[in-house]
This record gives structure tokens, C-alpha cells and sequence, in this order.
């Protein structure tokens, strides 16, 4: 693997902050991003929000983050993804890698370290091309589309909907879909935003 995935700590806030500014044109057309927003996101992990942020192994630079907000327990057992990308390791494959990782960490258990989700949703901006990239290559299915799903932006923003079960993780081949494709997602955001 050429990435690692971790929850955000404290101490990566200057990190965040240099990757959030140097691809603020790359995502923020899709989802403003605050580059001082990691000491918020770190505060508010918990029950309902997990995130994680997604390193290259061999420099250490900030890949990508990735939140999983929304998480409803009981017989729903779901969660929303938004993640973000950042250069200069877009369309290297390595986010791709990463969001890998942080599936398989939604649907592992969580007596072995993972959240024990049964669903897994994204949903981002039909003109959000690499974003929905990423879904297809996640092998997460098209479901539908949401007319003024998220106020972003000044606006209410139509979002497509794609969905994935444990069951449907477990079947695909763990190097995914489109696993020869490189992966660079702008965002894909479902509130939780970093």
C-alpha cells in the first residue's frame, strides 16, 4: 500500500491546514473548506462523526481526508462519506487506495477496530465528475438523485445518491472496481464536512 489511514489528531493541524490551502481552487468549487477546520473536526469525532485523514507512506504528505458523518446505529446501521483530495497527489490513485481503506474500516466489526456499519452512502453534485469517479471505482451503486439535497455554497445543491453494502463489499474483488483507473476525487461531500 503507498497510503495509510489514521483519525485526524491535534498535532496535524498545521498539515491540514497547508494541503486544505494549497487545493482550495480543487475543492472548493464543489465544498468550501476551512483550512483551520481540523481543531473543529477533532472536537466534534464521535458517535455520529468519524473521520480520517489519508497519508502517502513514502513522504508523509496529507493524501485526502475523509468523513463518515451521519452514522445511525440500530436497524438502520448506516453512514454518509464525504471525502476531499489534495494536491499534489491527485490522480495519483493513492485517494482511491485510501478511501479503500476507510471502507473496509466502516464494514469491519467494531470489536476489530472498525464501525460495524451495514450501508455506506455518497452523495455528491451531479457535475462533480471525479467525485462520482470515485463512487463507481468504490464499486458503490447508483441509486437515485435528490433535487436541493445540501445548502452549499449559497444554494441548494441537486445531489446524486450512490449506496454500498457489506454484503456487496465482501462480494467485490478487494481491488475494486476500476482498480487500474487512478483515483483523484475532488469532493464528495454529505454534510461532516472537514
Amino acid at each position: 500500500m503507498r497510503v495509510e489511514i489514521r483519525a485526524p489528531r491535534l498535532s496535524d493541524a498545521s498539515v491540514y491546514a497547508a494541503a486544505v490551502r494549497r487545493s482550495a481552487e480543487h475543492v472548493g468549487r464543489w465544498n468550501p473548506v476551512e483550512p483551520d477546520g481540523l481543531v473543529d473536526l477533532v472536537r466534534r469525532q464521535g458517535e455520529t462523526l468519524r473521520s480520517f485523514l489519508i497519508f502517502d507512506v513514502e513522504d508523509g504528505g496529507l493524501v485526502g481526508s475523509c468523513n463518515v458523518a451521519n452514522i445511525v446505529r440500530g436497524r438502520f446501521c448506516n453512514g454518509s462519506l464525504g471525502y476531499n483530495s489534495y494536491l499534489p497527489y491527485n490522480g495519483t490513485g493513492r485517494m482511491t487506495e485510501g478511501m479503500r481503506l476507510v471502507v473496509d474500516r466502516c464494514f469491519t466489526g467494531e470489536v476489530e477496530g472498525g464501525l460495524g456499519l451495514h450501508r455506506l452512502e455518497i452523495n455528491v453534485q451531479p457535475e462533480n465528475g471525479p467525485s462520482i469517479g470515485m463512487a463507481e471505482r468504490l464499486g458503490f451503486r447508483h441509486e437515485g438523485y435528490t433535487p436541493r439535497m445540501l445548502f452549499l455554497q449559497g444554494a441548494w445543491r441537486d445531489h446524486e445518491r450512490f449506496a454500498l453494502t457489506a454484503e456487496e463489499w465482501a462480494g467485490l474483488d478487494q481491488a475494486g472496481p476500476g482498480a487500474a483507473a487512478s483515483g483523484g476525487a475532488g469532493s464528495g461531500q454529505t454534510g461532516g464536512r472537514p
